[in-house]
């Protein structure tokens, strides 16, 4: 069960390497209002890590992981 009632917006991350999904989820949370969740689909077995410290480095949260097959699903919430 995901860790939130709504999402706001999907990013699709998959088929994307390093750092081009972390350049695609700084664009797009800035596109976004404060308090709305993003969805971010990768699957790049380094996502987690670079999705964790993006989190920590710009201070929005990250919601919860969940893993299916190879795809990782963040979720986001802008917090400023």
């Amino acid at each position: 069960m995901p860790p939130v009632d709504k999402v706001d917006r999907t990013l699709d991350c998959l088929k994307l390497l390093c750092p081009v999904p972390i350049i695609k989820i700084s664009k797009a949370v800035k596109e976004m209002q404060t308090g709305q969740t993003l969805l971010m689909l990768a699957d790049d077995p380094g996502s987690k890590a670079d999705m964790l410290a993006w989190a920590k480095q710009t201070g929005n949260e990250l919601m919860g992981v969940e893993v299916e097959g190879k795809v990782f699903k963040f979720y986001i919430r802008k917090t400023r």
